[in-house]
């Protein structure tokens, strides 16, 4: 399998944090690609049209996008466990992912804002309405995070690659102070091997 990456995209991490979970990481080859919201990498978009990361090749040659689909894939060719087949479960989870996923478009549009866009053209709102999803989404975490355990699914793998992409871009929220069960719970799934192995970096 060949998957398009980037070493800062949080959705490439969760890709990578799945492939670890189920064994299949060493069987994945890393395509360096320069992935860009403006000026678009040519070569993903020849396999994906929306040009972005993670996309992944599988082994039959068929490409599958974006991070939610590349995760079931991975967990059904893994053999693993972390969607649940049916049921409540499986929708807890999913919505968990959701939540985890729209912390980081918030958290991902805040950025380009203030980091892609030219200083003349930033509007503040904008990025104050983002980082506003960003901080219900923290609050919805902490509301549920001491209940969690040692709990792993797709859902909390997601979530855990939100705070951890808020700790590479967003270091100044500091959103431990305001989540102290958030800060407790992302520290034990954190230190996972599958959690150290897929470290952001820029």
């Amino acid at each position: 399998m060949k998957l398009f990456y980037s070493p800062a995209s949080p959705y490439v991490r969760k890709c990578m944090v799945v492939a670890h979970e189920v064994g299949l990481a060493d069987r994945i080859e890393r395509l360096a690609c320069a992935a860009n919201p403006v000026n678009r990498d040519r070569s993903i978009v020849a396999i994906n049209p929306l040009g972005k990361v993670p996309t992944l090749i599988t082994d039959e040659g068929t490409a599958l996008y974006d991070s939610r689909v590349i995760c079931e894939y991975l967990n059904a060719l893994g053999g693993g466990s972390l969607v649940p087949a049916s049921g409540a479960a499986r929708w807890q989870v999913l919505t968990e992912q959701s939540l985890g996923d729209g912390i980081l478009d918030a958290a991902l549009l805040a950025r380009y804002e203030g980091a892609m866009r030219p200083e003349p053209l930033r509007w503040a709102e904008w990025t104050a309405g983002q980082l506003d999803k960003v901080e219900c989404g923290l609050a919805e975490i902490e509301t549920h995070a001491a209940s969690w355990g040692d709990t792993i699914d797709l859902g909390k793998l997601t979530l855990a690659c939100a705070l951890g992409y808020l700790d590479f871009r967003f270091a100044a929220l500091d959103w431990r102070a305001r989540a102290p069960k958030a800060a407790a719970w992302h520290a034990r799934i954190n230190a996972r091997a599958s959690m150290q192995a897929t470290l952001p970096s820029a």
